[in-house]
């Protein structure tokens, strides 16, 4: 069905491949405007699950298709930064940020097959970890001076330790059924 909240995520995942050619354009300003349209992905993925909540408007395939288009976004980002900076500084973060999402979107799968997925719902240290990689990917994307990037080096820091954290958050919500099934 398609509501405002579906549309709003579909019109997120248009937005990726115009925010990967805006951020490759040979001019000066490409960086900010990349950046401009990641924050406004970023914006739609709140505002989208805000009013199908508000205004009950939440479907199957908004739940499927949203945490789709979050983590393609993302993903992108970290593809692009990694590309740009050729650091294994940023790269070991993109893929342990990488990695923690098919390990948790696996995760989900498996328990909702077993009618438990509300014991893998997404808890606040992954909102806070979302925020504030939303906030380092933006940075890093945006590059407007040294503080900046700097200072989005550290965010990305926080964001891994807060990926390791919500990770065994799910993984310990999830430990009686791995063990049981384990046998």
């Amino acid at each position: 069905m398609l509501n405002i909240p579906n549309l709003l995520t579909l019109f997120r995942l248009a937005l990726i491949p115009v925010f990967v050619a805006v951020f490759y354009f040979p001019v000066e300003w490409s960086y900010f405007a990349a950046a401009t349209f990641f924050v406004v992905a970023a914006i739609t993925d709140w505002f989208d699950g805000y009013l199908a909540r508000k205004l009950n408007q939440s479907t199957a395939f908004g739940a499927f298709l949203d945490p789709v288009a979050d983590k393609v976004m993302v993903a992108t980002a970290l593809v692009l930064i990694v590309e740009h900076y050729s650091s294994v500084f940023i790269t070991i973060p993109a893929v342990i940020m990488i990695g923690r999402e098919i390990l948790i979107s696996a995760l989900r799968e498996w328990m909702a097959e077993l009618g438990k997925r509300a014991s893998v719902a997404v808890g606040l240290a992954g909102k806070w970890k979302t925020t504030i990689q939303m906030i380092s990917l933006t940075g890093l994307i945006w590059q407007y001076n040294i503080w900046m990037i700097w200072l989005s080096y550290a965010l990305l820091y926080v964001a891994v330790i807060l990926t390791f954290y919500s990770m065994m958050q799910y993984l310990k919500a999830a430990k009686p059924e791995l063990l049981r099934t384990a046998k």
